[in-house]
């Protein structure tokens, strides 16, 4: 199968990055939005300054709000919010092919089933060829050219080998594996702990506490990984460790910064006002600490941002809860 066409499906500031850095690459890229605002602007000013601004785009890329046309490409990366990957993926139902690669881009779980990108796409796009793409990318930073390296995950490494050469240019590199899961928890499960780190910035808890905090954040990121039957090699790799490391490490990440601003006292609601961009760790959230009680995975750091976000508890309450549990082993 040729891989010279590559529609996007999502105009968001990830969307419009992969846009770019797939033009980069010398794919031919469509781009699909849903506000006819930002089909106008990517057709007609070559920029998409609501969700990226700054950063000129390549006149050859092409925006549509016709998801027929987009289907038509070679590969299609699905970069809407995860909440929101149900409703389009019907929508494209009827227009994939037998084998079509369709490279999830968003970072999530599905909060009214649990269910993670991947199966949700497979129980509803059979006849693709679904693969994952992760990792540690700021859009602004991939779409400006610094360099960056994520994880393509596909089932068939002949395949995940093509797709990773078509997706990657000189600072954009896809490192390609088999795990699946693995990639998809990763990108999913850190925007929690981002919301964590960002409410130990907040309160000016300290740089000794939000090591601590990533650390054990991360032990419980691969604990819930390796229940649901990701690798340890994907857990500690650029989807698993290094994302959480960027998320948790910058006030540009959306889940950090929503996490600051609870811990300077704001509610989520006055947090989040206002925000263009989806804050994927609060629903991701919910979907995770429910999902780690059915199996019996101890996830106290997920369960104190949880109970934050949800109300049931006080920023300050939760800390304190969490600083008085029992001492153990660490091992």
């Amino acid at each position: 199968m040729e891989l010279q066409s590559v529609g996007i499906i999502g105009a968001g500031a990830w969307g419009t990055a992969l846009a770019v850095t797939t033009r980069r690459a010398g794919r031919d890229v469509r781009l699909w939005a849903h506000e006819p605002e930002t089909v106008a602007a990517v057709n007609e000013t070559h920029r998409n300054e609501i969700f990226l601004p700054g950063i000129a785009l390549d006149p050859a890329i092409e925006a549509t709000s016709s998801i027929d046309e987009i289907a038509n490409c070679d590969i299609l990366l699905m970069v809407t919010p995860a909440q929101h990957l149900r409703g389009i993926a019907n929508e494209l139902a009827p227009h994939i092919r037998q084998g079509q690669p369709l490279v999830l881009c968003s970072k999530g779980i599905e909060q009214a089933t649990g269910e993670l990108m991947s199966q949700l796409a497979t129980d509803l796009l059979p006849k693709a060829e679904i693969a994952v793409l992760s990792g540690p990318s700021f859009a602004a930073e991939v779409a400006a050219g610094l360099p960056a390296a994520v994880t393509l995950a596909v089932a068939d490494e002949t395949r995940g080998s093509a797709l990773s050469h078509a997706l990657s240019d000189a600072r954009f590199r896809c490192y390609w594996s088999r795990d699946i899961i693995g990639a998809e928890i990763g990108g999913a499960v850190k925007n929690v702990y981002a919301i964590a780190a960002g409410i130990v910035a907040g309160k000016g808890l300290g740089a000794s506490a939000h090591a601590a905090l990533v650390t054990r954040g991360f032990a419980e990121m691969a604990r819930f990984g390796l229940a649901l039957g990701a690798r340890l090699e994907t857990m500690t790799g650029l989807s698993g460790l290094g994302d959480l490391v960027l998320t948790c490490g910058s006030p540009h990440s959306r889940n950090m910064s929503l996490g600051i601003a609870l811990g300077q006292g704001q509610t989520v609601e006055k947090a989040l006002d206002g925000r263009l961009t989806v804050t994927e760790g609060v629903p991701t959230a919910r979907a995770m600490v429910e999902m780690a009680a059915a199996r019996g995975i101890d996830m106290p750091i997920a369960t104190a941002v949880h109970s934050v976000i949800s109300g049931s508890t006080t920023v300050d309450a939760a800390i304190e809860a969490l600083l008085a549990r029992p001492l153990r082993s660490e091992m």
